[in-house]
């Protein structure tokens, strides 16, 4: 199976970049996962409980904007649907237990409140976020879907995977 990166705790700077890059404050901890080539972060990894206690489905966010505007282009072209009909519904399902499984390591074994459902994004079936699975497949996950989005990112001239470090 894959081993995801786990990341590195952001600097106060790198905390300021990552409000600009959401817009917002997180409101749980995370960490960076995947860089640009200049340091920028491009993918977060967020615990799975926000600090209310409110499950956070997504363990792997991705936030670089050249990326998010790319694979934006491919899920507004259809790809949802395509990778859907491409891998079918029983190779994603499986690619969810896996995501799930590992964002459900973090959660405290004391723990008692509502957990984070789902797999990729919170996803039960089939695909929602082309983001997500995206996200995780740069930070190491063995995700099929992102890997196809790569490759339909690479067909439009973007080569994203080439402009990251882990």
């Amino acid at each position: 199976m894959s081993r995801p990166a786990l990341g590195t705790v952001p600097t106060p700077d790198e905390r300021i970049t990552v409000e600009r890059l959401l817009g917002r404050r997180p409101q749980g901890a995370y960490r960076i996962v995947v860089r640009s080539r200049n340091g920028d972060p491009v993918v977060l990894r967020n615990a799975p409980l926000l600090d209310d206690g409110t499950p956070m489905p997504t363990l792997y966010w991705l936030i670089g904007p050249d990326e998010i505007r790319e694979v934006g282009a491919v899920e507004a072209d259809g790809g949802v649907d395509l990778v859907e009909e491409l891998f079918g519904l029983d190779d994603i399902d499986r690619v969810h237990r896996e995501y799930e499984r590992i964002r459900d390591i973090d959660i405290p074994e004391q723990h008692t409140g509502p957990r984070p459902s789902g797999g990729v994004g919170g996803t039960r079936r089939g695909v929602k976020c082309l983001h997500a699975h995206f996200a995780w497949w740069l930070a190491g996950g063995d995700d099929p879907v992102g890997a196809w989005v790569d490759e339909q990112c690479r067909l439009r001239g973007a080569t994203l995977a080439e402009r990251v470090t882990s």
